[in-house]
């Protein structure tokens, strides 16, 4: 959590409205500008004797937002008598029970400027329910900048004079952006410098200092220069990073593709030829055209001679040529079916010509295991993976990854194509699933209700990775100790540490005790 000085501010405003027993309290902000990530900050920070209803879907009426709210608080109530009266009857109960307990009960509704103006009002009457001291009821409004055009409407002028606290949550400034960049990158221990001042201002200039546009500009950018093996973050990686997630249309486009049309062709040749270097910067402007060229294939010629004008525009050709990714993913051939195939023949296996493939008719000991993984825990798994491609036909596409080589993924079917990866990343849904062979035929999992043999292999396995003297005198029980090993062992592979050995776990054993039983993924820098 990165609290800029407007953050801390917003903060100190809720939790004055709330310890002072005030009765509301607004906080509004901008699509995206940190309102709930405020509000969970909000909820650890309160006393433990502050008891919080969070109404997350204020899209109710009346009758159910009360009903939302006794849920909330664990207020039991007749569902077959559900009345306003009954409700608040009940809620009037709990909250004299807390209120002479020395407890605080407090109502947060996040997106409340999707509330009606009767629930409004409702949660305004809420308000009374209170001693010859002090409100029983506390309640936070969360919402976007209608909120308070909501507020001011003549109708509600009640409620809006019962306010004690608002705040309006403003976007981070330059220097914020940049403090909050460096802060996230170094909480997760990387570079705090990866990105380049003049990028940040970049970043800055796109998102206009909302957090949640800041993180998908980053997130975009750091793929983009992964892609391209570059070790800083440049303005033009930004750039490019904007045209993808924000949907930016360069102006004047037909005018500046002719003129790079024109480059190339050899307008000014004479530049070309005795510097290689405009060749380079052309590379880097962006056009889709001359995305297939990596920028870091390109910085490696400056310290060689110059190649001339024809090997240049000869590079650029053979990458024109290539076929985008997104028109060959919408090939009709692309089904699961053929992509099992694919994998099985990684196995030295040769399916039945005719025989319809699928993860249940799989021949034995090949088993299926869909999962849902981040790009990073694909690579760490270092299995082939069929990767599943969601189409805006809603159709489905799997193609086999079996490699990654200086930015491009490779697949495999019927021998090997390659696409950049940064476009590939486009249009994966984090979907894949893995063709592999359990220890035992059918074997998933190894807990604490499997057979001795089962949980003897696992320790086994462990003892071998860990290079115990005595893996001879093993218990086959599976008791604490051995779960606290599996959870070790989950927590080097950055699994989840549940203690039991599924699927992910035990291809990491196999990768670690047998490398040189399955295939593995070619990944080259």
């Amino acid at each position: 959590m990165y609290m800029s000085e407007r953050h801390q501010e917003g903060l100190a405003h809720l939790l004055y409205g709330i310890q002072t027993g005030g009765g509301f309290v607004a906080l509004t902000g901008e699509v995206g500008t940190g309102k709930t990530t405020l509000c969970r900050c909000l909820l650890q920070q309160l006393p433990d004797k502050i008891d919080i209803a969070l109404i997350l879907n204020p899209k109710l009426n009346a009758l159910e937002l009360l009903s939302s709210i006794c849920d909330e608080l664990g207020i039991d109530y007749d569902e077959q008598e559900q009345s306003l009266k009954n409700f608040i009857d009940k809620i009037n109960e709990y909250l004299l029970n807390a209120y002479s307990k020395g407890r605080t009960t407090v109502l947060l509704i996040d997106e409340a400027q999707n509330l009606s103006l009767e629930v409004l009002e409702q949660i305004r009457l809420l308000t009374n329910l209170e001693t010859s001291k002090a409100k029983l009821l506390q309640i936070v409004l969360v919402g976007q900048p209608e909120l308070q055009q909501l507020l001011n409407r003549k109708e509600l002028r009640q409620l809006n004079q019962r306010i004690t606290a608002r705040y309006h949550l403003l976007p981070l400034s330059l220097e914020e952006t940049r403090a909050y960049i460096r802060h996230r990158l170094s909480v997760c221990k990387g570079n705090p410098n990866l990105f380049k001042d003049s990028a940040i201002r970049k970043i800055f200039q796109f998102s206009s200092g909302i957090p949640r546009v800041i993180n998908v500009l980053c997130d975009r950018a750091m793929l983009g220069a992964y892609a391209m093996n570059a070790r800083k973050i440049t303005p033009t990686i930004v750039t490019h990073a904007a045209k993808e997630t924000l949907g930016m249309r360069d102006r004047n486009w037909a005018v500046m593709a002719i003129t790079a049309l024109l480059i190339i062709g050899g307008g000014i040749a004479a530049g070309v030829y005795l510097n290689p270097q405009p060749a380079a910067s052309l590379l880097q402007t962006g056009f889709p055209f001359l995305q297939k060229v990596r920028i870091s294939d390109v910085d490696k010629t400056e310290n060689k001679p110059s190649p001339g004008p024809q090997a240049v525009t000869q590079e650029v050709v053979r990458k024109t040529e290539t076929q985008a990714f997104d028109s060959w993913l919408a090939q009709a051939d692309l089904s699961l079916a053929e992509a099992i195939k694919q994998a099985l023949l990684l196995w030295d296996y040769q399916a039945e010509n005719g025989r319809p493939l699928s993860c249940a008719s799989l021949p034995e000991p090949f088993r299926c295991s869909t999962e849902h993984m981040t790009w990073k825990e694909l690579l760490e798994l270092d299995r082939p993976a069929i990767l599943e491609f969601s189409q805006a036909s809603e159709q489905k596409r799997y193609v086999l990854l079996t490699g990654i080589d200086k930015g491009n993924a490779i697949f495999h079917l019927n021998g090997e194509l390659r696409f950049p990866l940064a476009e590939v990343m486009k249009y994966w849904n984090g979907n894949s699933l893995i063709v592999w062979t359990p220890p035992w035929p059918g074997l998933l999992e190894i807990n604490q209700l499997s057979r001795a043999e089962h949980v003897l292999w696992l320790r086994e396995q462990l003892s071998m990775i860990e290079g115990s003297d005595n893996p001879n005198n093993l218990s086959p029980i599976f008791d604490q100790s051995l779960k606290t090993q599996v959870m070790a062992f989950q927590r080097k592979h950055h699994l989840a540490t549940d203690g039991i050995a599924g699927v992910r776990t035990l291809i990491h054993l196999e990768n670690e005790t047998k490398p040189d039983q399955s295939p593995h993924l070619k990944v080259t820098n």
